[in-house]
């Protein structure tokens, strides 16, 4: 299966000698079926030549807002409707939120703050990809958040301070998350450290850190990016 990974952002360059980039750690998350990859730098405005190039898309994290109005966030944002319905589409973080964008959603800086350390997510919807509930535990970081719905999308996770946290798409074959499945815990550890030291109290970076050193589930939804791939 050819998957497009659409690489919207970057971790900042001081991590990138030991942990690589948001590419190399969707591969490694998603590296049991092995996929036919190619990569976009669609930051830098560079994108298939057609959508049926890949099957199936993925959208990256990244540190922009996709409601800044940069022309390569708009070029984004256009390439996701052309794909709609003619490739499968997966969005983490910015790409969950580009998605919802895209799709007739908005999207905001929230106004309670940022995710991060590990967040909890109670899983409120069932698709054939997903195993049962429970919760699903994963790295969050982000300032920014889907505050209206697309019109077909429909809530699959989230908690009390990210309702819209999973979504499914009734009308295409999409999905997307604002959490981090691939995310080593070091890594966020390492991204709070180094982006968010003075802009988070000492007592929430603390309690953030801490949470990271606790069970979690990047496995498991990255089981369940490949079934829906595969679905």
């Amino acid at each position: 299966m050819k998957v497009g990974i659409l690489a919207a952002g970057y971790p900042p360059r001081a991590l990138q000698p030991v942990f690589g980039d948001y590419v190399g750690m969707f591969k490694t998350l998603l590296e049991g079926r092995g996929y036919d990859w190619r990569t976009y730098e669609v930051a830098h405005g560079h994108y298939p030549d057609a959508v049926e190039d890949c099957e199936a898309y993925l959208v990256t994290g990244a540190s922009a807002g996709v409601y800044d109005g940069d022309p390569w966030i708009d070029a984004l944002l256009d390439f996701l409707r052309q794909a709609k319905g003619r490739a499968k589409l997966v969005g983490v973080c910015f790409g969950h939120q580009a998605m919802a964008q895209a799709f007739g959603g908005e999207v905001i800086k929230w106004p309670a703050g940022r995710g991060v350390g590990l967040q909890t997510y109670g899983v409120a919807g069932e698709a054939p990809w997903m195993d049962p509930p429970p919760a699903i535990a994963l790295p969050a970081s982000h300032q920014d958040q889907v505050a209206v719905l697309p019109p077909t999308a429909r809530v699959l996770a989230g908690n009390d301070f990210c309702r819209n946290g999973m979504l499914a798409y009734d009308d295409q074959p999409a999905i997307s998350l604002q959490l981090h499945p691939e995310f080593e815990p070091a890594f966020a550890a390492a991204l709070i450290t180094h982006r968010l030291e003075g802009d988070l109290p000492d007592a929430a970076a603390v309690e953030a850190l801490e949470s990271l050193t606790r069970p979690n589930d990047c496995a498991r939804v990255g089981r369940w990016i490949e079934d829906f791939l595969a679905g």
